[in-house]
């Protein structure tokens, strides 16, 4: 049986997102008929046709000033020639993002994420995870305790250590990773026909 791929690929300068990302990963990698791969933005950058190769994306950055980091950004932006001829349309895509507090403006990050996926004809899976924190679980072991919908959200503290994050929101990423991978096989994985979008001119009235 060919396996579902998806890619998670991030930015980590400091080392926090990675480590959310590879929680992520074993979320993922619970789910049978999944493959998943880490892949670094700044390399992708260089060679966006990598995408190609999968169904699914699992889009992640650190929040800086309100949005992705730079390095993630331009990933983003070399992936224009593949926006040209919607070559990822169809796909599903997701998003993660971390910040030293509780808010950090992290909800406009995912939002970026969001609007870069939709620019290029993908499909959105958000968090359904609800808040264990509202169901007596304590905070710090809460999964999706800072209440996002849109993605994944995790905090570490500033200056902390790459892997110092509370039990809840490595709880949550596996959590993600696991829900993103049940999305992508209810999907039922690539689109018919990704090499090239239908031409908008034959839909023209």
């Amino acid at each position: 049986m060919k396996l579902a791929r998806i890619a998670i690929i991030y930015h980590s300068a400091h080392g926090h997102t990675e480590h959310i990302a590879r929680q992520v990963l074993l979320g993922v990698e619970s789910i049978a008929g999944v493959q998943a791969s880490l892949l670094r933005a700044e390399v992708l950058a260089r060679q966006p046709d990598e995408l190609l190769a999968y169904e699914g994306f699992i889009l992640g950055s650190p929040t800086y000033l309100g949005g992705v980091s730079a390095p993630f950004k331009a990933f983003m932006d070399a992936t224009g020639r593949l926006w040209k001829t919607q070559a990822l349309r169809g796909r599903l895509a997701a998003g993660f993002t971390v910040s030293s507090l509780p808010s950090g403006d992290k909800q406009s990050t995912l939002l970026s994420l969001f609007v870069f996926s939709m620019q290029h004809g993908m499909l959105w899976a958000g968090n359904p995870i609800l808040p264990e924190q509202q169901a007596g679980v304590p905070y710090e072991l809460a999964a999706n305790r800072l209440g996002s919908w849109s993605g994944l959200m995790a905090q570490a503290e500033h200056g902390a250590a790459a892997d110092a994050f509370v039990p809840g929101d490595l709880k949550t990423a596996r959590m993600f990773g696991a829900h993103m991978a049940r999305s992508l096989l209810r999907v039922g994985g690539p689109p018919a026909d990704t090499a090239a979008a239908p031409a908008q001119e034959a839909f023209a009235l």
